[in-house]
């Protein structure tokens, strides 16, 4: 396998192609355009950051954090450069992830990669071990969404700064989901966004339903290694957008409407155990892949 890229020469990653990416995700539905940027009060205090969407698109709650997002590229070190040992790393995960093709772990990795809602949050339900849903749990589900916006457009000051190249780029490959590779494509790789979104809902749940600790946060990690399996991130991605999620959910604690929506959400998940409900999706299945691990993953 080559190790030369095979990068096309990007313009800067557009505000408004990220915005529309939450958009489709949050509206669940793939023909939202993408809300212009907002200028003067609405830009972010961040340098790099994007600033929020002038308007919300129909069916879209806005985050919860507006402009007092973590400002990632302070946050997080450089990325791994090439012909570095930590890029080295980066290389040999990607090949331990992409052998992974044609098992039920990759097929686990497809459904990850989907962010549209209600989709999305079924991730979790096993790890819950109870659905989640906008009729019987519609507080946790509209927290679950905002925290998704402050979670996603959190990566975007390191993301626009460094606008890594993904690895399906790198090698001239393909993700599980082809439909989502021309925007991907000049989108920056570094951190992931997909990993700071699942880490935020995983470190959320567990302060919901804290005896389900071990189940939650395993999953949260497991979301964001779909995104190495499916060949969009490299590790070291994957990683920081780790610490991305969390630096979101430690500003989140100081957010009046976040924690209000957290007390809800905590009565809605002890109604929904006391009536005995049980997760929508197939646990066995999900537990199959989830035991196939990548090979040498930190």
């Amino acid at each position: 396998m080559t190790r030369s890229s095979t990068r096309d020469a990007a313009p800067a990653v557009s505000t408004t192609l990220v915005l529309g990416l939450l958009a489709i995700g949050l509206a669940g539905c793939s023909s939202v355009s993408a809300p212009k940027a907002a200028k003067g009060a609405n830009a972010s205090k961040a340098s790099g950051t994007p600033a929020l969407p002038a308007s919300i698109p129909a069916g879209m709650s806005p985050g919860y954090l507006g402009n007092d997002l973590p400002n990632s590229l302070t946050l997080l070190p450089p990325p791994p450069s090439e012909g570095s040992a930590a890029f080295a790393n980066d290389e040999a995960e990607h090949d331990a992830a992409q052998a992974l093709k044609g098992t039920p772990r990759y097929t686990l990795a497809t459904s990850d990669a989907n962010l549209t809602l209600p989709h999305a949050v079924t991730a979790f339900e096993c790890a819950l071990d109870m659905p989640i849903t906008q009729q019987d749990t519609p507080r946790l589900y509209q927290l679950m969404q905002r925290v998704m916006v402050d979670a996603g457009l959190g990566t975007y000051a390191a993301k626009n700064h460094y606008n890594r190249i993904r690895p399906f780029v790198h090698y001239n490959e393909h993700t599980c989901l082809a439909a989502d590779e021309a925007a991907l494509r000049h989108d920056g790789s570094y951190p992931s966004g997909h990993t700071a979104i699942g880490w935020v809902w995983g470190l959320l749940l567990t302060d919901l339903a804290p005896d389900r600790d071990n189940e939650l946060l395993a999953r949260g990690r497991a979301f964001g290694e779909s995104r190495m399996v499916c060949n969009a991130h490299w590790q070291s991605d994957v990683l920081e957008g780790r610490a991305v999620g969390a630096g979101v959910f430690a500003q989140l604690q100081s957010n009046a409407d976040f924690r209000r929506d957290m007390e809800a959400a905590g009565k809605e998940i002890a109604r929904q155990r006391s009536a005995g409900k049980r997760p929508s999706v197939d646990c066995a299945t999900e537990a199959q892949a989830l035991a196939i691990k990548i090979k040498g993953v930190l």
